[in-house]
This record gives structure tokens, C-alpha cells and sequence, in this order.
């Protein structure tokens, strides 16, 4: 026992360094691990301790430009087109470290083509994409797998493993791990169902759940990986307006809280006005707008003028 314990408290960085207990100390998880049973709670602050230390470490290793902070993940002039649709034209934006970035759009602009980009699941056909300072834009699949140990993927469908319980699925990346005790994981599976507010469905099936705690899951599924970034592919689509709120609140928390980097892929102005540091409006394959919400609202472009006239429209207050 006393071995993977140390373990969750020494974890090494890609190069090779240990990440530092005082790093960022505990209370800073207090809301978040509050929220789960007492049998679990030391581990899962122990856990949740880790992953908050091991993210400030990566946000610093991100070279600087120009003496100013350099972006966790940037698309430089990227070009995509299938066949004669193009779908990105010459789209440029960047995320720092430790900020969440909106994708803003109507259907079909490409902000899911986006993030499969940078998953690695698309290439670009020309520009660069870069992630902690290295370009990806040509990453063989082996090199890719790297890229998705720190960057990981909040699937629209929740992409859960259908087969296996909704305990199983969270376990999944723990077990890929090797170095944690049974009864450690089974107690990071409770806590971190319990702080995305699904708590006690281990033994459900993924087809058991509504879409909204589909996506609660695949968050917990993805924060069991400790990444560095998530990428959120429409959350709040097909679920109840109080399910959004309730995603947006759990996003903002662990943004804050564990200094995740985060891309956000929505068509929803108020959910994007909840989380975002600045916005990138596509249209017709083009980035038309990239910037804070202050600067979004005084922007006079047309496109982007229509597209918040509309939204305020369909959601009046």
C-alpha cells in the first residue's frame, strides 16, 4: 500500500522532473473535494493535489514569446477543406495557459473539426497547430498518444465505453496507470462521480443515463487522466437548461481549481458568456472574430452582430 501512495504523491513531469509537494497546497481543491464522502476524501484531495501541481508546472514550461506567456495551444493559419467544402479558411487563435477559450458559431462552421485537429483524428491540410510549445501539425499516431496523455476530449455523445459500468469507464485511465492500489481507485472512481454530481451510478450502464449525465461522466473519466487541457464538444446540447448551468458552474470550478487550459465548443452565447476568457466566432470557415466578451460586445462586425441579435432572440431573459 504504502508504494502507490507515494506515487500519487510524487508524480514526475514529461522531463523527467518531480512535481513539488507545496506546489499548490490543498485547500485550493476544498470546494470541489468537499463535495466528497469522508472514506474517500484523502485520497481524492491527494489526487486532486497532484493534478493541480502537475498543471501549474506544465502552464510554466510553456516557452514565453516575446518576454510575454506563450499559448498552451494555438491553430497558426490553418487551411482544411473534404473535397471542395472548405471548412476552415486561414483560422488563427490561441489559448494560454490556465484560460478557457469559447468556440462560438452556428452549426457546420467547423468548431468540432477544430478539436478533431487537435485531437490528431484530422490534419490540416496547411498552417500549423501547436500544444505546450511544440508543433503537431505532422505527429505520427505514436507521437499523437503523447499529445493526448496532457490534451483530452469531452465527446458531444460522451464516447463512453457502452460495455463496461460507468465506474469501470472512470477507472479506465486509473488502471491504465499501473501504479495505483484497487482500493485507491475505487475511491477516485466515488469521488470523482460524486464531484460532477452523479454520484453513486458505478454500477449503471452508460445506456442507462440521460445525455446531461453522460457528459458528467465523461468529464469524471476525463479528469481521472490528471490532463492538462480538456476540450468540450457542444455540452450543453440536448440537455435541460438547469444541466447546463449545473456543467457550466462544474467547468468554471475546475478551470479555476486545478488551472486546466480549456477549449469550449458551443453555439451558446450565455453558456459562453459563463466561462469564457476570450472567444473565437467562426463563420463560413473563417475566424470573423477573436477576442475577449468586452471586446465581442463592441465589436461592429455584421456576422457577429446577426449571430448575438439572433441568439438574445431565440433566449430572451
Amino acid at each position: 500500500m504504502a508504494e502507490p501512495e507515494s506515487k500519487l504523491n510524487q508524480r514526475e513531469t514529461d522531463n523527467g522532473q518531480t512535481l513539488p509537494q507545496e506546489a499548490t497546497p490543498s485547500d485550493a481543491m476544498s470546494d470541489l473535494v468537499s463535495e466528497v464522502s469522508p472514506a474517500a476524501q484523502e485520497t481524492v484531495q491527494e489526487f486532486m493535489d497532484v493534478a493541480a501541481q502537475q498543471n501549474v508546472a506544465a502552464n510554466e514550461a510553456v516557452p514565453d514569446r516575446r518576454n510575454r506567456p506563450g499559448p498552451y495551444i494555438a491553430f497558426d493559419h490553418v487551411f482544411k477543406a473534404f473535397a471542395d467544402l472548405v471548412v476552415l479558411e486561414d483560422v488563427s487563435f490561441s489559448v494560454l495557459p490556465g484560460e478557457t477559450l469559447c468556440i462560438l458559431g452556428r452549426s457546420g462552421v467547423g468548431k468540432s473539426v477544430a478539436l478533431k485537429i487537435l485531437m490528431g483524428f484530422l490534419k490540416p491540410d496547411s498552417g500549423r497547430i501547436l500544444v505546450a510549445g511544440e508543433d503537431i501539425s505532422h505527429f505520427t499516431e505514436r507521437e499523437m498518444q503523447a499529445v493526448r496523455n496532457k490534451v483530452t476530449m469531452v465527446f458531444q455523445n460522451g464516447a463512453l465505453f457502452d460495455s463496461i459500468t460507468v465506474g469501470e469507464n472512470v477507472a479506465f485511465p486509473l488502471r491504465e496507470r499501473h501504479d495505483l492500489a484497487e482500493d485507491q481507485i475505487q475511491h477516485i472512481v466515488t469521488g470523482m462521480l460524486e464531484m460532477v454530481g452523479v454520484a453513486g451510478m458505478e454500477g449503471l450502464l452508460p445506456s442507462d443515463l440521460s445525455t446531461g449525465m453522460k457528459r458528467s461522466v465523461a468529464i469524471a473519466r476525463a479528469l481521472a487522466s490528471q490532463p492538462e487541457a480538456i476540450l468540450y464538444d457542444e455540452p450543453t446540447t440536448m440537455v435541460d437548461p438547469l444541466m447546463g448551468h449545473l456543467l457550466a458552474e462544474l467547468i468554471t470550478r475546475l478551470k479555476t481549481q486545478l488551472h486546466l487550459t480549456s477549449i469550449v465548443v458551443t453555439h451558446d452565447m450565455r453558456f459562453a458568456r459563463k466561462l469564457a476568457d476570450r472567444i473565437v466566432f467562426l463563420h463560413q470557415g473563417a475566424a470573423r472574430f477573436f477576442g475577449t466578451v468586452e471586446e465581442m460586445d463592441r465589436s461592429d462586425d455584421p456576422v457577429l452582430r446577426e449571430f448575438l441579435e439572433m441568439d438574445e432572440l431565440v433566449l430572451p431573459v
